[in-house]
């Protein structure tokens, strides 16, 4: 501010023009008066025009230190199709998840061991590289479902409808329990079909396709 060392701030005997509002600058801002007119209640057009870029500069700042303050967390509730809650990237262990609607929902990364999506609706949800270790899977819709390189190992299977799913890369479904499981269109690796038809039994319950046929099975 050195090159307003001829300018001083006065709060008082201003005469303000009357299309500004009062209380917007005698709350808010003190005026800057030439000292030549202190006390004289006259304000050059110079630094009225001051006064108003300081305010601006000052509301914006003031808005932008708002905006970069928020919660990070916050920016990924309510986006969009993953729903409202906080689910990618995260320590899940354990988290009742059943009979939720869940469409879409945005599960990659996250730690799911022995969580509970029971009778859940799972539609084009993503598991990309998510740990399902001992999971309860039961009678989930899970048609279109991402499981690439997702450890499914010991999961609950049993009636849960997989049509269209990816499983590509390293996806595990060793010691997982896959009666009645639907795996129409599923795209998977020769040595994982082999696994699953040598465990395979039973018949879908909402499909009434059988695993083995599902699974393509000799």
């Amino acid at each position: 501010m050195a090159i307003l060392s001829n300018v001083s701030f006065s709060c008082s005997n201003i005469s303000l023009k009357p299309s500004l509002s009062k209380s917007l600058y005698s709350r808010s801002h003190c005026r800057l008066i030439r000292c030549s007119q202190e006390g004289k209640g006259v304000v050059s057009p110079l630094v009225w025009s001051l006064g108003e870029e300081v305010s601006k500069r000052s509301l914006l700042a003031l808005v932008s230190a708002s905006l970069f303050f928020v919660d990070p967390a916050l920016a990924f509730k309510g986006g969009g199709p993953y729903g409202q809650g906080v689910t990618r990237g995260q320590d899940l262990s354990g988290k009742d998840f059943s009979g939720q609607t869940l469409i879409r929902q945005d599960f990659k990364t996250s730690i799911l061991r022995q969580a509970n999506f029971k009778g859940a609706k799972l539609l084009g949800a993503s598991f990309f590289d998510a740990d399902l270790t001992g999971a309860d899977l039961s009678e989930t819709d899970l048609r279109g479902a991402d499981f690439s390189l997702a450890n499914v190992t010991k999961v609950n299977l049993t009636n849960a409808n997989l049509e269209g799913a990816t499983a590509t890369g390293n996806t595990s479904f060793k010691g997982s329990n896959i009666t009645g499981a639907d795996f129409t269109d599923v795209p998977l690796r020769d040595d994982q079909r082999e696994y699953l038809c040598k465990i395979a039994d039973g018949v879908n319950a909402t499909t009434g396709n059988a695993t083995r046929d599902t699974l393509l099975c000799n």
